[in-house]
């Protein structure tokens, strides 16, 4: 019982006592006695009172912080525990789930329609922990993963969004409301401005496919450690596939719009260069993002470009210097990003390539990139019944779209 509740209840016990002595026309010397000790003891216990209530909102306090905070932390905790190991082998052998795996499976099939196992996204993040498995049973070797890039998207400040069901959309305000001084004493300030807004939706309409076939040997073998090769084997997957998307998309076949063919439909920003890539051309970009108040400096601004592009940089020196166009750059710009994933390679005589540039304004993202609900793993259990393997495709619905175009920018004809 809480302290401040258990002097309450002592206080009221002494006011009942003293209203009973209190009706007494005749009190002994006794009952006065009484009646004076009851009296001093309830002062004490109402300064007592006073201070268990300063002491318990302190610490209501804490535990409210604690219990808005205590879901996402039980939940995160919950996750660390899932195994994509026992879905592997829940659709290979039958075997069932169990522990915390099958309790978040439960919770995911709950909140949405799935026909193979649910595989929440955060299950497929790369953990800190040691490879111990073997694909050879003699030898202990980690698995060697395939070569895929760091998300280039959330380099370049992609917002991942988690949706549930539905649709979602973003507005965005695209009026230019601006402030006025009336010319004279007696006339009106400029304006009404209207204030709109452009919405930015967000479609389950595309569904990227990830197809993996675990061997019977590398099931047997393997052990605990297929647990985190599946991982980042669908990580990667994934990964390289939304970084293209995102950048790439082309908007038909099944892809989303992503921001390349998207710029007239977004309203992005393109400007031509149509010359050697140098620090100039990038400065200039950033000159444009601060006058739109997108940006305050070109620490602001991230830049994903061709690894080719750094390569004819870092090889053109400024006259009479050992400092090159490439060492400018990333001098000035506070994220260089380098891909050949998420941008086309050179075209052209000379090779042309192209450059993007996006920033963060008022904690706004330049670029969103929704999730719907988890990843969906089905098991092929005929295509390799005969070899015994076991074949997986995991399906995930995923959309791309933009909030501010001011926000991004893209250069043409980098040479």
């Amino acid at each position: 019982m809480l302290a401040s509740k258990r002097l309450e209840l002592r206080r009221s016990e002494i006011r009942q006592s003293l209203a009973e002595l209190a009706n007494i026309e005749a009190p002994s010397e006794d009952e006065v006695r009484k009646m004076s000790d009851l009296d001093t003891e309830y002062r004490a216990k109402e300064v007592q009172y006073r201070a268990a209530l300063v002491s318990e909102d302190e610490e209501r306090r804490e535990a409210g912080k604690e219990l808005e905070t205590r879901s996402d932390t039980e939940y995160a905790e919950l996750i660390e525990n899932f195994e994509v190991r026992q879905v592997a082998l829940a659709l290979d052998e039958g075997r069932t789930l169990d522990g915390q795996t099958a309790e978040i499976v439960q919770e995911l099939r709950s909140n949405g329609g799935y026909q193979g196992i649910p595989v929440p996204w955060e299950a497929l993040e790369v953990r800190n922990t040691v490879a111990a498995g073997t694909p050879d049973p003699i030898r202990t070797a980690p698995i060697i993963d395939r070569l895929f890039p760091n998300s280039v998207a959330a380099r370049m400040g992609v917002q991942m969004v988690n949706i549930g069901v539905g649709e979602m959309e973003y507005p965005v305000k695209t009026s230019s409301v601006s402030a006025g001084w009336a010319t004279t004493e007696t006339a009106d300030v400029p304006g009404p401005t209207p204030y709109t807004t452009t919405d930015r939706p967000l479609a389950p309409d595309h569904t990227l496919g990830v197809n993996m076939e675990i061997t019977r040997k590398a099931m047997k073998q393997s052990g605990a450690a297929l647990e985190q090769a599946v991982r980042r084997d669908m990580n990667g997957a994934i990964a390289e596939a939304m970084d293209r998307a995102v950048f790439r998309g082309s908007g038909a076949a099944g892809e989303p719009t992503g921001v390349i063919a998207g710029v007239s439909g977004f309203g992005i920003t393109e400007t031509p260069v149509d010359a050697a890539a140098t620090y100039a051309a990038f400065r200039a970009a950033v000159v444009r993002f601060i006058t739109a108040n997108a940006a305050s400096s070109g620490d602001d601004v991230n830049l994903l470009l061709r690894p080719e592009i750094m390569d004819g940089m870092d090889d053109n020196l400024l006259t009479g210097t050992a400092v090159s166009e490439w060492d400018r750059l990333i001098a000035k710009f506070g994220n260089v990003v380098l891909s050949s994933n998420a941008l086309a390679a050179p075209t052209g005589d000379p090779a042309e390539s192209i450059g993007i540039l996006t920033t963060n304004a008022g904690g706004v993202a330049p670029i969103f990139c929704g999730k719907w609900g988890s990843v969906d793993l089905i098991r092929d259990p005929y295509t390799k019944a005969k070899s015994g393997a076991l074949l997986l495709t995991g399906l995930a619905t995923m959309d791309v779209t933009i909030s501010r175009p001011a926000q991004t920018e893209i250069l043409t004809g980098l040479q």
